[in-house]
């Protein structure tokens, strides 16, 4: 697959989780907006999007790191796209506080989160791809948004929606990108097969 082709599919998959953001905002039962919001991991799968949590767990080779930064990037403008959408719309929701505490919490505390959410995403992808059972997709969703697990590119909705662009916010970001990535790349690692 050519960089073009895996930028387009990452803005796909970043505006699809915009789209998860949307709904489970919407929500007032935290549980059915968790579960509502596995609909933007479901259709990534299906229609092979390109998400950097879904994908950093499988990279195998130094060549493919700059796929995850074309990711990311992809993922990210999908992620705006969505928020955009969402303000001129006039949706009501509000991620302001959602942002507010996010960014209130310590960082080594978020960094930690974030490893906790690389390892259920990985989990969802892996198992998913063994069995092709949407629960093992629906389920880690649940988990990591009702645990508080910190997914970096649901945030990049949250504070995209919320026009939180400060330095603190994209310092935070960073955090997640890499605890999401060392989470995932931890499960990832299989130096034998059972």
């Amino acid at each position: 697959m050519n960089k073009l082709q895996i930028f387009v599919k990452a803005i796909y998959a970043g505006f699809v989780i915009g789209i998860g953001g949307i709904v489970y905002l919407s929500m007032e039962n935290r549980v059915i907006g968790s579960l509502l919001f596995s609909f933007g991991l479901l259709t990534i799968v299906t229609q092979g999007f390109y998400l950097y949590t879904g994908k950093i767990g499988f990279v195998r080779e130094w060549k493919e790191l700059p796929d995850m930064a074309i990711t990311i990037c992809g993922n990210y403008i999908g992620t705006m796209a969505a928020a955009l959408l969402a303000n001129a719309a006039q949706v009501d929701i509000d991620s302001s506080k959602l942002v507010e505490a996010k960014l209130e919490n310590e960082l080594w505390n978020v960094f930690l989160l974030s490893i906790l959410c690389g390892v259920m995403m990985y989990l969802a992808i892996d198992n998913y791809n063994k069995s092709k059972n949407i629960v093992f997709i629906i389920a880690p969703v649940m988990i990591f948004i009702l645990s508080g697990f910190e997914h970096s590119i649901a945030n990049m909705f949250y504070f995209n929606l919320a026009g939180s662009f400060q330095f603190k916010t994209f310092c935070y970001i960073l955090v997640m990108l890499a605890g999401n990535g060392i989470g995932a790349r931890v499960f990832g690692i299989r130096p034998c097969d059972a």
